[in-house]
């Protein structure tokens, strides 16, 4: 986002505010570019600011991000609240900040939060903005579209004053504005409030507009819910139109004829489908929880849904068991009867074995976190049962994971948070990869996910070759961003693959490599060289390493190769380029980490703060007997940066306390090392 800054806009008057802060042990940081895109990169900014400065590293100090920085729109406009995150003492931090620029105001969220910064707007004797004051609206709408209570089921809202019940009808009361109305029927319809003269205009406006796209206009979510609860002639048409999407609305209002429809989508595998068929079913057919499930479970299983179904299935089922009354437990906040219900649906012998590797999949990683949290139980009974479940989970844990892997479909960073798991492969994890890779259904994604685990432990195989390259021109070579993952592109590993075998088709992908088309290819073309390496490769990629090029993942690149013909470990290579002219420290510095386990290098573009594999990497260099001084330096750095330490609630999957003490304890033990290295 490119933001033109005026003196008259919100931003540029923030920022002259801005600048006037500081002092008496606080500091701002400079307003962001996109290179602070995070916390961690805020804090960073901030540590290197004091290097440069001379300043204690114990100083305050407050910046925004990135991220914060859309509450701002193209034109400066502030049209959203300003997040201000912080490090140090926050009543110093507080201090510092004041009260906001005149015209804005600042909220103190405490010590746990971050400030945020909004403009002062005024409301009349009943609370409610000017139509139109912008911003008065929008703060208005936040307050009243806050939710009271919310569960994985539902959500409850605070009733409206009358006069803000009048006050949003009037908004819908003229012409229709679809645009504008989205944002006033969403706190109407969250009390069943839009009437039935309001749904009527928006179902017309909206099916006239949308003809053909319904599900491009975000007011449905509104509207749906409305045609269902005033039983609209439309509402079935409407619904059908808009496909699995309209899930949860069904669900709501489960009828026999939403019951069908949320079943046709859940047998393609849809999971919000699922849930919603779950919920429709509990509802009208089966009371009981489980032997609902069951139900569905067998009819998935029969019909051959995709295994994402038996996960949204399992979800709903966890809803509705730990939404119910009497299941609920108070005993202590840091106790979470969603995962103690998910170990023991594991070992639920009600349940078809499909939906009980479900669970068992997603209960990984969280074993000790239930034991920890019943260690802290005050009903001994209770913390015993706890216990009880979790030692019977782990009894069958390997058995009902044994062939099994993650939803390969799924959001990429998901399947990064569990790339710890497969630090060492298997047999039986090899035979899992090695049939996804087969299996043409995988996608893009996933066959790099695979093939790059598969080839870096030494595990792929000519076979998985021929089952990837009747799909390589057609598939493979579409662009496919690894910027921010833990493997590369598909086509880049293959190519790998091929000439480490020497097969015949290597010639065939590399011809492809020279072409000039398409341009995506470009920057990563050079990674190719990892496979078959000869000093010509070598030479190749350290002459563009030293040019200055983007790196995307070069220099990991030359030293993985440079290990390979040296026969050596890959952190000998890496440590021996500290100071040398031409390499980026920075690119050293994780590519320093990546290498740590050549057998599962880490391809991530940067060090990433919430990962298990990034921490386990840094403790490893930064203890490392064979490594320089400065080595083992940058290790402790990029561990010191971790959130485990500094933001534990960031890592996922989510650490125990156990943990966090343990890596505390390792760092204080460590404390005073840079003075002795």
């Amino acid at each position: 986002m490119v933001v033109l800054v005026g003196l008259n806009t919100d931003l540029g008057r923030i920022k002259a505010w801005w600048r006037t802060l500081g002092g008496d042990g606080f500091i701002v940081l400079p307003p962001p570019t996109r290179s602070r895109y995070t916390q961690s990169d805020g804090h960073e900014d901030a540590a290197e600011m004091f290097a440069t400065r001379g300043i204690a590293a114990g100083a305050s100090f407050a910046y925004w991000h990135w991220q914060s920085h859309d509450a701002f729109d193209r034109s400066g406009d502030l049209r959203g609240v300003l997040y201000l995150h912080w490090g140090g003492d926050h009543a110093t931090v507080a201090t510092g900040l004041g009260e906001g620029p005149p015209g804005y105001r600042i909220v103190n969220n405490g010590p746990q939060g971050a400030f945020q910064l909004d403009k002062v707007t005024a409301t009349d004797a009943d609370g409610l903005p000017d139509p139109e004051d912008t911003a008065g609206v929008r703060q208005f709408l936040a307050r009243i579209d806050e939710p009271r209570r919310r569960t994985a089921r539902s959500t409850e809202y605070d009733p409206l004053a009358s006069t803000e019940e009048r006050w949003l009808h009037d908004r819908l009361s003229g012409p229709v504005d679809l645009d504008a109305a989205v944002r006033f029927t969403a706190p109407l319809e969250h009390r069943q409030a839009l009437t039935p003269d309001e749904t009527a205009r928006l179902l017309s406006a909206w099916r006239e507009t949308y003809a053909g796209r319904l599900a491009a206009w975000r007011g449905w979510r509104s509207v749906l819910p409305a045609l269902l609860r005033q039983e609209h002639p439309e509402t079935w048409e409407v619904a059908a139109e808009l496909g699995a999407d309209a899930s949860h609305a069904l669900a709501a209002h489960p009828s026999p004829r939403s019951l069908d429809l949320l079943r046709a989508w859940a047998l393609t595998g849809d999971e919000g489908a699922v849930r919603g068929w779950f919920r429709a079913h509990h509802a009208l057919r089966e009371p009981d929880p489980v032997r609902a499930a069951h139900a569905l479970s067998e009819e998935l299983t029969d019909r051959t849904a995709p295994e994402a179904a038996q996960t949204g299935l399992l979800r709903a089922l966890r809803e509705a068991v730990t939404d119910e009354p009497d299941t609920r437990r108070s005993a202590t906040d840091a106790f979470s009867p969603l995962l103690l219900a998910t170990i023991r649906f594991a070992t639920d012998d009600r349940l078809p074995r499909p939906l009980r590797v479900a669970a068992a999949k997603a209960a990984a990683d969280t074993a000790d976190r239930v034991r920890e949290a019943a260690g802290r139980l005050t009903d001994a009974a209770e913390a015993a049962d706890a216990l009880a479940a979790v030692e019977r989970y782990e009894t069958v844990r390997d058995d009902l994971l044994a062939g099994t892997g993650p939803d390969l479909t799924g959001y990429e960073g998901g399947l990064g948070d569990i790339y710890h798991r497969y630090r060492t492969l298997s047999p039986a994890d090899v035979r899992w990869l090695r049939d996804r890779l087969a299996d043409p259904s995988t996608g893009v994604q996933g066959i790099a996910y695979c093939l790059e685990l598969l080839y870096a432990h030494g595990k792929a195989a000519e076979t998985d070759l021929q089952a990837l390259l009747p799909r390589w021109k057609k598939e493979l070579t579409k662009q496919y961003r690894t910027t921010y993952t833990e493997w590369r592109h598909p086509l880049v590993t293959l190519t790998c693959l091929a000439l480490d075998l020497e097969h015949p088709a290597a010639d065939d992908l590399l011809a492809w490599w020279a072409k000039p088309k398409p341009l995506w290819k470009n920057p990563v073309r050079l990674l190719t060289h990892l496979g078959a390496p000869d000093e010509a490769k070598a030479a190749e990629l350290w002459e563009f390493i030293v040019s200055g090029g983007d790196d995307n993942g070069h220099l990991m690149t030359w030293v993985l190769l440079r290990a390979r013909l040296d026969g050596t470990h890959p952190l000998q290579v890496a440590e021996k380029l500290i100071g040398e002219p031409g390499i980026r420290p920075y690119t050293l510095e994780h590519v320093l980490i990546g290498v740590a386990d050549p057998d599962q290098p880490l391809w991530h573009y940067a060090i990433d703060p919430r990962s298990h594999s990034w921490w386990r990497r840094a403790q490893e260099v930064a203890d490392h007997p064979g490594l320089s001084a400065e080595a083992r330096a940058i290790g402790l750095k990029a561990a010191r940066r971790h959130c485990v330490t500094r933001y534990p609630d960031q890592v996922r999957p989510p650490v125990t306390q156990g943990e966090v003490s343990a890596a505390r304890a390792w760092l204080e033990a460590r404390a005073d090392r840079t003075a002795a290295d």
